[in-house]
């Protein structure tokens, strides 16, 4: 394998110290790995985030059951390209095997994924994809198509079947939100005429941005009846909302959404539904993958990666392996999603 400075790995304890410290995400220290071992770094959009601390945990465990795997993981303290694109430097210039990113802006990472291939290091995107990159495969938590539906099919079963909806959503430049909303847009119109989209804005990853932006809509809509959260710090901030203006009942709110984080939410009405994946799960598929591409292995239309996830399909011609469908967390099922 690569040779490399080694790093220690960030667990998610010493993120949370940086995090309370005012520290940065970056990794460092040393450890001796044996050339036999597959180094596999993930940069994700940010650290600290719920989202992203548990698709690390899932990365930690698939290491663990692979074996001769080191994780590494390691990125901004914010959603910005320019601290992401700091964190992949730093990986190309240890000379890790594998390189997974989830890029914040698709564009910019295209080159240094370029860079990083060219330096003999295999990468895929996960969770965000950067399709112009030239990456090697794209770990996707589900199809757009997907998602859409879950989303508008619960907000407009909640809003009953008619009436002015809005969508927060996080950075401008977050390939895979984008995707989702247009594809939301599309489905809406196609299914629900009667649904009308007012607005879409975008708040970032600053939780008293997203609170604010969100009272700002209800506000500019006074007969506004749905809400969507496109992201999972949206999520929260959508139905903190509408409780505060003392909508609940009134304004529908459906999110991209943790159900740890959703399910005072949705005890109380101010969220109807939060539509995911398990980001766990996401982590783990990542790995997998990850060491798939390091030993020259190739992904098959269906693979096992393990007892719980038996058969992830494979787009040879999208190059993208899908982890399964979003699932729909209401207040009746959120105990069975433990995350």
């Amino acid at each position: 394998m690569n040779t490399r400075r080694s790093i220690i790995m960030v667990s998610v304890a010493a993120v949370a110290a940086a995090a309370l410290s005012g520290c940065s995400g970056d990794s460092g220290g040393g450890s001796d790995q044996s050339d036999d071992t597959v180094t596999i770094a993930y940069v994700p959009k940010l650290v600290g985030d719920p989202y992203f601390e548990l698709l690390n945990q899932g990365g930690e465990r698939a290491a663990q059951d692979l074996g001769d795997v080191e994780w590494l993981y390691q990125g901004p303290n914010t959603a910005d390209a320019a601290g992401q694109a700091q964190s992949v430097r730093s990986f190309i210039q240890q000379g890790v095997d594998v390189l997974l990113v989830s890029p914040v802006d698709p564009n910019s990472m295209a080159p240094l994924i370029a860079e990083a291939l060219d330096a003999g290091i295999r990468v895929a995107t996960v969770d965000t994809d950067s399709p112009d990159s030239g990456r090697e495969v794209f770990v996707n938590q589900a199809t757009a198509e997907g998602i859409a539906q879950g989303v508008i099919d619960a907000l407009a079963e909640a809003m009953g079947g008619s009436g002015k909806y809005s969508i927060l959503s996080c950075g401008e430049t977050d390939e895979n939100l984008n995707t989702w909303i247009a594809a939301e847009k599309e489905y809406a119109q196609e299914e629900y005429p009667a649904l009308e989209l007012v607005d879409v804005r975008y708040a970032g990853g600053d939780q008293s941005a997203n609170n604010q932006i969100a009272a700002d809509m209800i506000n500019a809509t006074p007969d506004l009846k749905g809400l969507i959260g496109q992201c999972v710090p949206t999520s929260i901030q959508v139905a903190q909302a509408v409780r505060d203006a003392g909508k609940i009942g009134e304004i529908a709110t459906v999110s991209v959404g943790l159900p740890s984080l959703s399910g005072p939410y949705l005890e109380d009405g101010s969220a109807s539904a939060a539509i995911l994946w398990d980001p766990e799960q996401l982590g783990y598929l990542a790995a997998w993958a990850g060491k798939r591409l390091a030993t020259d292995e190739r992904f098959e239309p269906a693979n096992h990666v393990s007892d719980t996830l038996p058969e992830v399909a494979y787009d040879e011609s999208e190059q993208m392996l899908v982890l399964g469908p979003a699932l729909r967390i209401t207040k009746e099922n959120m105990a069975d999603y433990p995350f």
